[in-house]
């Protein structure tokens, strides 16, 4: 990590954004580097969930038989597997064997849809998560996402659209809520103009997270650009320092 950006994003941060939340990161490794492991996965278990204490400060690392679900096993690149029916899981579901979650249609739509998704493999063993303070000069970050509050979001969202042409320089995939901050910020990290990716709309994953809470994941390039544009955009307006202090008296 390159420490002067590391040390020059919490000043912007708390200087634009007071009191809000610092963003979470996550890189792979071929060992744990000293983290603490997730413990290892005996029935479903929601990685958004797991990644509240990260948020709270601890860093947490995860190999393939960590993380609890498929979708989070898939998201996270360690298997391309989908549980059984699950296209019927996903829609309508089968009568008298399986319950359908209906967040889409029909089963062949799901089909459909899963065929829009670039496949993904994890290139280490671990993905490791850490909250930006906990960075050291050897992680090698990926993706910042953040846990942000409306205004935040706002912030976050305009300050992304500030130095780019483009109408949908972010966007907000259909998938579950590990695809939003992994997944699809890793397929953009891929891309020659990286988006921001908005999430966390996946009803399953929403009791994870406060109820006035989404994600806003990029890629870090990216937000080493957003990060150069602060003290010449928006956020030193009249219009900013009100909705700055609003985010400051939420703490």
């Amino acid at each position: 990590m390159d420490m002067q950006f590391k040390s020059e994003f919490e000043q912007q941060w708390k200087k634009y954004f007071p009191q809000a939340e610092l963003p979470i990161t996550f890189f792979y490794s071929e060992n744990e580097r000293g983290i603490e492991r997730a413990k290892p996965a005996t029935g479903h278990r929601c990685l958004i969930c797991d990644l509240a204490k990260v948020r709270n400060g601890k860093p947490l690392g995860f190999a393939e038989r960590d993380i609890g679900c498929t979708g989070g096993k898939r998201y996270s690149g360690f298997s391309q597997e989908l549980r059984p029916n699950f296209e019927y899981f996903l829609s309508c579901g089968i009568e008298g064997e399986l319950e359908g979650e209906r967040y889409v249609k029909t089963p062949e739509m799901v089909g459909e849809r899963l065929k829009q998704q670039p496949p993904f493999d994890a290139p280490s063993k671990y993905i490791i998560f850490k909250r930006w303070d906990a960075l050291t000069e050897t992680d090698e970050p990926l993706v910042a996402i953040f846990f942000a509050s409306p205004d935040v979001l706002s912030g976050l969202f305009t300050l992304t659209n500030y130095d780019d042409m483009r109408l949908d320089t972010v966007i907000a995939p259909f998938g579950a809520g590990c695809s939003s901050i992994i997944h699809w910020p890793l397929h953009e990290a891929s891309t020659d103009n990286p988006r921001g990716v908005i999430g966390m709309f996946d009803v399953s994953a929403r009791p994870c997270v406060p109820a006035d809470v989404l994600t806003f994941a990029v890629p870090i390039a990216r937000l080493q650009q957003m990060t150069g544009n602060m003290d010449e955009s928006f956020l030193i307006t009249d219009s900013w320092k009100k909705v700055r202090t609003r985010i400051g008296a939420r703490a």
